[in-house]
């Protein structure tokens, strides 16, 4: 306790110090996935992106992210087995460690999930500062096998959707009237999707908790209100017949660009509301155990005050406004070309596999699943349309994230002891 009580104060400017950092990578790589598609297919420019993603994740972080993230909190470590002093200076090297990983990550230019990031440097920590008994090594095989699962199920989805797009819009005799037809219906399974994504895993952390009934009823609502807007928005946009000369479906990409606008923001709001919780997560266990003065139940369960919550959306709006360029190139442009069709199809695709993914409590990483989606796309078009030399840097930056989180928590948990105990 006196260890607590001597640096109380220091280590709680450290911890906030470091879960900025690790809100500054999930801003610079994860928000980056979130809006790549958009900006690959030129349905936003990279400034408008940003905006929007500071406006719709600062929202999502701030008012639906309250909830410490179940697997790293109790899920990952036994909070029990680790001693309160050194639960703080584990976590606070855990957040160093994924803020690092992060940031070498997005220097490179490479997606890579931040949940497993932070997943990984839990592990590091708990398994070689503390106990391998600390650590719950039976929780790591979903979370290894959702490497594989997540990007199939996302790239067979985004196939199938980008399949309709070519049989009921692309090639028929009138694509630009069928467009309009048919893209307030994709509207609809937009909105829905991506509400239910956001009901199911957002709105219990502002303590509003909704039945399944109640959750899909609500999703429905929004979706009807999305397709009524997007129909309000698609009567403006007529038939360009110069810019059809150049590019013969550049009409109809118009449809679809008005569509990803809608994709853009929800997504960028479910994203926030899910993974803000990897920096503030870690961050709001050690606030707990240095307010409480060092009592052992507050780590295993830490309500996460206000303003931890706003530290974290204010780091990850400025990690996408600083640095989220470079990994909205390689998710936009550099593993396939993308139009505002193709572009749609994958990030409803991600919407969707979320959100089976979470019914059915399979541990999915948003990364992973927007990958799989650009990847699906780029097989329907031929294997020929993929970047295999990029495909394949993505997928080793995958397998070594969760190691070289392990790793770095180690080195900067060996740090911390050496300079505090």
């Amino acid at each position: 306790m006196s260890f607590i009580a001597e640096y109380g104060f220091v280590l709680l400017v450290l911890a906030c110090a470091f879960g900025f950092f690790m809100a500054w990578g999930v801003g610079a790589n994860d928000v980056a996935n979130a809006m790549g598609t958009s900006v690959g297919s030129r349905a936003l420019t990279i400034k408008q992106a940003i905006v929007v993603a500071m406006i719709f994740e600062f929202c999502g972080a701030y008012l639906a992210g309250g909830e410490v993230t179940e697997t790293i909190k109790n899920g990952i470590v036994d909070a029990e087995v680790i001693s309160p002093d050194l639960m703080v200076l584990g976590m606070m090297s855990a957040l160093l460690a994924a803020g690092t990983w992060l940031m070498i990550a997005t220097m490179k230019g490479w997606p890579v999930s931040t949940t497993h990031s932070i997943i990984g440097a839990v592990i590091g920590f708990a398994a070689v500062g503390v106990s391998t008994d600390a650590v719950h090594w039976d929780a790591i095989g979903p979370i290894v096998a959702s490497w594989v699962v997540t990007p199939m199920l996302s790239g067979i989805v985004a196939f199938g959707l980008f399949m309709s797009v070519q049989k009921l819009i692309i090639n028929t005799d009138d694509p630009f009237l069928n467009a309009k037809r048919f893209v307030p219906l994709y509207m609809f399974l937009t909105g829905f999707m991506v509400a239910l994504m956001t009901v199911t895993k957002g709105l219990k952390h502002v303590g509003l908790t909704l039945s399944g009934g109640q959750g899909i009823l609500l999703a429905f609502a929004i979706g009807v209100l999305v397709m009524l807007v997007g129909i309000a928005l698609l009567s403006r946009i007529k038939l360009d017949v110069e810019a059809d000369r150049t590019f013969h479906y550049a009409s109809v990409e118009k449809v679809f660009a008005v569509l990803m606008i809608f994709t853009a923001c929800s997504m960028a709001f479910a994203h926030g509301a899910n993974d803000v919780a990897n920096a503030v997560g870690p961050l709001a266990a050690v606030v707990g155990v240095i307010q409480s003065g060092g009592a052992a139940e507050i780590a295993a369960k830490s309500p996460v005050p206000g303003w931890v919550l706003l530290l974290g959306a204010v780091g990850i709006v400025i990690g996408l406004a600083t640095y989220g360029y470079k990994v909205i190139a390689t998710i936009g442009k550099e593993i396939t070309e993308l139009t505002p069709s193709r572009g749609f199809a994958a990030e409803l695709a991600t919407a969707t596999t979320v959100v089976g993914a979470s019914a059915i409590g399979l541990p999915v990483s948003t990364t992973h699943t927007l990958v799989g989606a650009v990847l699906g796309i780029g097989i329907a078009r031929g294997i020929g349309a993929l970047n295999l030399g990029v495909v394949g840097s993505i997928f080793m930056s995958w397998l070594i994230t969760l190691p070289a989180g392990a790793f770095l928590a180690i080195v900067f948990f060996t740090i911390l002891k050496a300079i505090f105990v």
